[in-house]
């Protein structure tokens, strides 16, 4: 039986994914009192939500005995000091970072894909929040595999600078002014000019010589939908604000057709699907994805040459639905 969030705490506050939190939260848990927490740096900074002035509090003075809820999106250097803290003092934490999400014991949750991992959820505890760009693709790829059995992905990511935080957001906008003679030229957050650049470099290269991004979309498809799927990924940095898309290519079990396949994901949860021609058959993250809560899919295509491939165009906002929102979807499967 759920019981109700009386208190909520959201650490990281001050950060993108924070006041995404803060957006959602304006009509999520409206019961619920709400406290901010961020780093000493920007303790007693105020934030307006839900009409008034918020003061910011210093995480690491923060007693959580009486908060039901946190929601950390600080890092995974600060969720992995303070997370365990917060569950001591009996409050259930979703972390957003990468620090819990491998630990055998700890739920890695997309609530459309295996959100019934937390029926029997014994509180308080840990729950951890999956990498954006693997939460877009397995909603959009759940439906498909429980009826046709997916054997293999292969996948390409397009991500946004936003996925990395405000610093990469502001040296795109600055290294764009640049080319209009504004402003010097300068690299700092990515190791190559991101401005009319794609980058296929997200996080950094692990011993495998794909980076730790690409990997994430491994580990974490086998620990959510199926440990026995191949993946293949290559993860791709481009000079978009927010919201990830992504190429898929799969490789089903059973033969599937397109009209399956689009009538799967007509009535699948947290889903908006684009098919027909033209403009009306894709999304894009700067039409569809920005600001929006849903998943988009569109370029459903027969592969040419067999019938058991298939190939998706999947759009979404990383802040929201690859962040706070699924955070927020899995808070919803445990409090009122």
């Amino acid at each position: 039986m759920k019981r109700n969030a009386r208190k909520i705490a959201v650490a990281g506050a001050t950060g993108m994914v924070g006041q995404a939190f803060l957006r959602l939260l304006e009509d999520k848990f409206t019961d619920a009192e709400i406290v901010l927490l961020a780093s000493k740096k920007s303790e007693g900074k105020k934030v307006y939500f839900r009409n008034k002035d918020y003061v910011i509090q210093n995480l690491s003075d923060y007693d959580f005995t009486d908060t039901d809820l946190a929601l950390f999106s600080a890092g995974a250097s600060v969720s992995k000091e303070f997370a365990p803290i917060a569950v001591s003092q009996g409050c259930v934490v979703v972390d957003n970072s990468s620090c819990f999400r491998y630990e055998e014991n700890i739920p890695l949750i997309v609530p459309e894909v295996n959100g019934y991992e937390l029926n029997d959820y014994k509180q308080p505890g840990i729950i951890a929040n999956p990498n954006c760009s693997t939460i877009q693709m397995l909603v959009a790829l759940k439906p498909i595999h429980d009826e046709f059995n997916i054997k293999r992905i292969d996948v390409t990511t397009l991500q946004a600078v936003s996925g990395t935080g405000k610093e990469a957001t502001e040296e795109l906008i600055s290294q764009l002014d640049a080319y209009q003679g504004s402003s010097d030229q300068s690299v700092a957050i990515y190791p190559k000019q991101i401005a009319n650049n794609v980058l296929p470099h997200c996080d950094v290269f692990e011993s495998n010589r794909y980076t730790k991004e690409e990997n994430k979309l491994l580990k974490e498809t086998h620990k959510i939908l199926d440990p026995d799927i191949q993946v293949a990924a290559t993860c791709v940095r481009v000079p978009v604000l927010n919201g990830h898309s992504e190429s898929i290519h799969i490789k089903s079990e059973k033969p599937l057709t397109e009209k399956a396949v689009v009538e799967l994901l007509k009535n699948a949860p947290g889903i908006s699907l684009s098919y027909g021609t033209g403009k009306d058959d894709y999304p894009t993250a700067a039409t569809d994805g920005d600001g929006d809560n849903l998943v988009h899919v569109g370029r459903v295509r027969q592969d040419l040459w067999s019938d058991r491939r298939i190939n998706l165009w999947v759009v979404a906002d990383n802040l929201l639905k690859g962040a706070a929102l699924n955070s927020i979807q899995i808070a919803e499967l445990i409090f009122e």
